[in-house]
């Protein structure tokens, strides 16, 4: 028979385990808040939130990391469609990935720099602390990776 010591450090254990599963459970998914790295530069160009709904994922820009003689409030000039001539700021550039395996693919992801829209996969890595954002033309191997590290 255990005593009651003993009882009460196997409960203590167990409801700190399922206290932590919550956080276990958010690295485990690209939802929230990312900066991204530029594949070019190596510098951070914005903060972007990954939210999902309905089993998609959508990424929108929260902040831009600009230099002092650059442009603090863009307007997506090469962008086409509704997307044309929009604030930088706020504008969705990540839709439609949807989990599959480890990876989450079939979206798309636009480039506002260029305005040009690409198909996108991505995946976790370093513990759900980082991103690995692939955008590419027809097949995976066309294309430009950029790394991007959580920041909440």
């Amino acid at each position: 028979m255990r005593s009651i010591k003993q009882v009460a450090i196997i409960a203590g254990s167990i409801a700190a385990a399922l206290l932590a599963a919550p956080a276990w459970a958010d690295e485990a998914s690209p939802v929230g808040l990312w900066k991204n790295i530029d594949d070019v530069s190596g510098k951070p160009k914005a903060l972007i939130r990954i939210t999902e709904s309905n089993g998609a994922l959508q990424g929108q820009i929260e902040k831009l990391f600009r230099a002092p003689n650059e442009e603090q409030n863009p307007k997506c000039d090469k962008c086409e469609g509704a997307r044309k001539d929009a604030p930088v700021l706020g504008l969705v550039i990540m839709s439609g990935l949807k989990k599959d395996g480890s990876e989450y693919t079939g979206g798309e992801i636009l480039d506002p720099d260029n305005g040009k829209v690409y198909k996108s996969k991505m995946n976790l890595a370093d513990g759900g602390k980082k991103l690995n954002v692939r955008g590419y033309i027809g097949i995976p191997m066309l294309g430009r990776s950029q790394t991007w590290v959580r920041q909440e």
